[in-house]
């Protein structure tokens, strides 16, 4: 089966998690752990990468990175191989150490959205309840993680980049600001400690883990233009997680929908005028589905055609018809295959 495309492009921003082949650990001690981070350091080297939150989990890791170059894949591909080489000459083991691919959720960089990863990936051990406590001192005992870094500037590496989070909160990276960060750090632990559902207790963090980017809509916009362009070089829409596909056939829906009005000669504007079932509507309806896989629900609601029920109805209606109107309608609209 062939591997799923990456969205890849010059200053992306991505949350990456992956986990254990079967859910075993990855981390087997301390030495593990260290082992991962140097690898890290190497991986950072080679692509220019910048790390801005880090965790390692056990039987998972979370990274919050920037890649400057468009080399997300590239250096991935070394990250995790070379990480999986090493554990296994380590351990005298064999065979695959991580399940299948690793997740990469492409991050909007404004302040809220970035601050909303980095605190999910910084929190994990709050959340997981592997900290004793209520407060943030403890959550700097958890040692492997960003977060202890972020207090002691003297032993952060130079590829862990603190200035994006702390500037997400008006702070600097001195001794007032991290020490308000780390006010900051220690009431959200108390939340989490607090609540009843920590793994959902931010309303966003279920988009982190089911979705596949986090932003406004005007981001999504130009991650699905991005990801047309990739799908028209590769020609594999299968390639692609199902919401990402809709996105995308979406966006191509629209693109149709302008030229299919555009060719019938009226605007737009006036489909909410028309009757639910005039023939243009009809037509329209029978374009955009031989064309794309948005549903009838979107059908309907974008052509005001009514209830979705009768848009299967127009479809068929407007393949069949061999004379009058509809025919020549679905003629005006006929694209080249």
């Amino acid at each position: 089966m062939p591997r799923k495309p990456r969205i890849e492009y010059k200053g992306a921003i991505y949350h990456i998690m992956s986990r254990g082949n079967r859910g075993d650990s990855i981390f087997e001690d301390d030495g593990d752990n260290e082992l991962f981070i140097d690898t890290l350091a190497e991986a950072c080297t080679k692509t220019g990468w910048l790390v801005h939150a880090f965790c390692l989990m056990g039987n998972h890791y979370h990274l919050l990175l920037e890649t400057p170059e468009a080399n997300l894949v590239s250096g991935m591909k070394w990250l995790q191989g070379t990480y999986t080489q090493r554990f296994n000459s380590r351990h005298r083991q064999w065979g695959h150490l991580l399940q299948g691919r690793y997740k990469a959720l492409v991050v909007n960089g404004e302040a809220d959205y970035f601050l909303t990863v980095s605190n999910y990936v910084h929190l994990n051990p709050a959340r997981a309840r592997m900290i004793p406590g209520s407060g943030g001192a403890e959550l700097a005992d958890f040692r492997w993680s960003s977060f202890l870094l972020y207090l002691d500037p003297a032993k952060r590496p130079e590829w862990l980049s603190v200035d994006r989070t702390l500037g997400s909160l008006g702070l600097t990276d001195d001794r007032k600001g991290l020490v308000a960060f780390k006010g900051y750090m220690d009431q959200r632990v108390l939340e989490v400690s607090g609540s009843p559902d920590p793994m959902d207790m931010d309303a966003a963090w279920s988009s982190i883990r089911r979705g596949w980017y986090l932003g406004d809509a005007s981001f999504r916009k130009e991650l699905l233009d991005r990801l047309d362009g990739v799908i028209c070089q590769q020609g594999r829409r299968d390639s692609f997680s199902g919401e990402q596909v809709r996105g995308h056939d979406e966006l191509e829906a629209e693109r149709l929908l302008r030229w299919g009005v555009e060719r019938l000669g009226i605007k737009q504007e006036e489909l909410e005028f028309l009757k639910k079932s005039a023939p243009v509507k009809q037509a329209l309806c029978w374009l955009l589905r031989k064309r794309t896989i948005v549903t009838n629900r979107w059908l309907a609601e974008r052509l005001w055609c009514g209830h979705p029920s009768a848009i299967s109805t127009f479809v068929s209606r407007v393949a069949a018809v061999t004379q009058g109107e509809l025919k020549d309608l679905r003629e005006t609209l006929k694209l080249e295959d």
